[in-house]
């Protein structure tokens, strides 16, 4: 028999596996169950994965909701473009928007406190990935992504957008203050 060539008998699967054959097949067979069961324990026991709700928006209405959170809780202007700042108090649902190429607007947050974090994005798929604390959640037009976060150290925040979206790509990058 040869690569080459194909069998002489076309039925492969009627002849008997080998007992060799057969124990590498319950080998992978028994190693695929324990990489399951390991990928589930480590979402549930080992965090490794964020949980995340997902809704239906549009960018009507999410706009809305983050514009009448921006005008309520803005604390100052930063940026040369007066990005505002927002200081929501704790336990409030928080938003920030992903277009070409921002993140809009610039969150303080207190630390040990928990918050709802409602992302979208207004045009292309985004990436949200926040560095040094390495939480990265893709950020999909028409859906609301909500995580709840509770900030455990204080610092500057870098929000970085990990999904490529264009020519401006690299400059794509928010902030987030905790206090």
């Amino acid at each position: 028999m040869s690569a080459i060539l194909p069998p002489s008998e076309r039925l492969w699967y009627k002849h008997p596996i080998d007992r060799v054959e057969g124990t590498w097949i319950v080998i992978a067979l028994i190693w695929c169950l324990i990489m399951f069961a390991m990928m589930v324990g480590w979402h549930v026991w080992g965090k490794q994965n964020l949980s995340t709700e997902t809704y239906r928006t549009t960018p009507e209405k999410f706009t809305a909701k983050a514009q009448a959170v921006v005008d309520k809780f803005t604390v100052r202007k930063e940026t040369a473009d007066n990005t505002p700042v927002v200081a929501p108090p704790p336990g409030s649902d928080v938003y920030m928007i992903a277009r070409l190429w921002s993140f809009w607007p610039i969150l303080e947050l207190e630390k040990g406190k928990t918050y709802r974090l409602h992302l979208t994005s207004m045009d292309y798929n985004h990436g949200f990935s926040l560095q040094p604390a390495n939480i990265n959640i893709q950020i999909v037009p028409g859906f609301e992504h909500v995580v709840t976060v509770t900030p455990n150290q204080s610092g500057t925040y870098s929000v970085v957008c990990n999904e490529f979206c264009g020519i401006n790509h690299h400059t794509m990058v928010g902030r987030i203050y905790v206090k």
